[in-house]
């Protein structure tokens, strides 16, 4: 369906706003979620590194290699809120951010326990138990807690702003 417009075009620039604000959540979710990951499950708890088939110098080396990534995403999104900030300056709630951090968060980490955990086998949720299925199910469920979270937060923003296209994402 079309957006509809009033006489200044207003429902437009929050619509284009919001779809801006939610990629850019995006790029913060990422990198939120991969610093959190860095730095509880790999430093402070130390349940595994990136990658564990390994010596210790390349299991901190690719440690590090994903810090850098995880912090490059964060930078990134945070020059994008700066330099769109008049587009965004049109809304007056978070919500479309917030919906893109969730979504960008719990994306991130179904990709990781999906992909790198199970299919690629780079690393396990934690290292050295007998059965990591309860990790496995509380992390991936964790996931799933948040991309849902950000799905309903983004369904009351659309509703809101009476715009019916899906969500960048999902767009084919």
């Amino acid at each position: 369906m079309a957006t509809s417009f009033d006489e200044n075009g207003e429902t437009a620039k929050v619509g284009k706003a919001n779809k801006t604000l939610l990629k850019i959540g995006i790029a913060l979710g990422i990198g939120l979620i991969g610093a959190l990951d860095e730095i509880i499950l790999h430093q402070l708890l130390q349940w595994h590194n990136f990658y564990v088939h390994s010596t210790q110098f390349w299991r901190i080396f690719s440690d590090g290699l994903f810090h850098i990534f995880s912090l490059s995403m964060f930078g990134l999104a945070i020059s994008q809120l700066w330099s769109k900030r008049r587009l965004l300056s049109t809304l007056n709630r978070g919500k479309s951010l917030a919906a893109g951090i969730l979504f960008g968060m719990g994306g991130f980490n179904l990709y990781d326990g999906v992909i790198q955990h199970k299919i690629l086998q780079l690393h396990p949720v934690r290292e050295g138990v007998s059965d990591a299925l309860p990790y496995d199910l509380a992390f991936n469920g964790l996931a799933l807690v948040l991309l849902a979270t950000g799905w309903f937060l983004w369904q009351g923003v659309r509703a809101k702003s009476s715009q019916s296209d899906t969500p960048p994402i999902l767009e084919g």
